[in-house]
């Protein structure tokens, strides 16, 4: 079974195009990425999969509508910008989850994963007296607390500390092991470059190329010219282009 479908999506904010007839799938322990320059369409997509926007088109998760409760069981959705409760503790931010997702035995996990992104010593901390980089840790947990089969990130390195990036890249590694997807946006390459298996190129709302690791090292193609020759050629081609 394919754990991400999206076929033929189209979303528009008025008269501009943010996605054009998308079309792509990940597989089970797959890890794929959205590749693009800032307005390429890929927090629009993103944020369509999880299902917080009305499309054209069709998007499955385990073969089940994503705006489905039985699609929302099996997803987790890590935005670009946290998004925390001022007065939540990040400890009862975790709670929150938990009872959502109507969770059992799940302290034991959040206890792990504060550990992991070293937010074990600020549980009783409120969410708006941190950072965004511990912010940004805090929702990485969040979405990871239910063990969800797919995944999505949309820039999740962006604002992380050195230790946290190299835990993070390890667990992305550990769940694609477990036969988890993880759907991954981002705006450098060089920044996934160990550990992608599929990458579909966006600009200006559409695919512009798709590689898989395997045609890439068959080909002895470089993914990081072959982005950029496509970005700025759709620059100089389109101009600016807005998100």
């Amino acid at each position: 079974m394919l754990m991400i479908e999206v076929k033929n999506v189209t979303k528009r904010y008025g008269k501009f195009l943010a996605n054009d007839s998308l079309l792509f799938t990940v597989r089970p322990g797959e890890i794929s990425i959205l590749a693009g320059p800032n307005g390429a369409g890929k927090s629009t997509i993103i944020k369509s999969i999880a299902g917080l926007l009305r499309f054209q088109g069709e998007i499955l998760i385990c073969g089940k509508k994503n705006k489905s409760l039985e699609a929302k069981r099996n997803l987790g959705y890590i935005p670009e910008l946290p998004a925390l409760y001022d007065m939540l503790t990040i400890w009862e931010h975790m709670e929150f989850i938990a009872r959502a997702y109507s969770l059992e035995n799940w302290k034991e996990r959040a206890e792990e994963l504060f550990e992991r992104f070293e937010l074990d010593d600020k549980k009783n901390k409120l969410g708006n007296e941190l950072s965004k980089g511990m912010q940004q840790k805090v929702s990485i947990c969040c979405g990871l607390l239910p063990a969800p089969r797919v995944l999505l990130f949309d820039e999740p390195l962006v604002g992380l500390d050195p230790h946290a990036i190299k835990e993070l890249k390890t667990m992305l590694v550990e769940y694609k092991k477990e036969g988890r997807s993880i759907l991954l946006s981002t705006h450098m390459l060089d920044s996934v470059a160990e550990f992608w298996d599929s990458a579909n190129i966006m600009m200006n709302g559409k695919i512009a190329a798709s590689r898989s690791r395997v045609e890439i090292e068959g080909t002895g193609e470089d993914l990081e010219k072959l982005f950029f020759d496509i970005t700025e050629s759709g620059r100089t081609n389109k101009g600016r282009v807005s998100e």
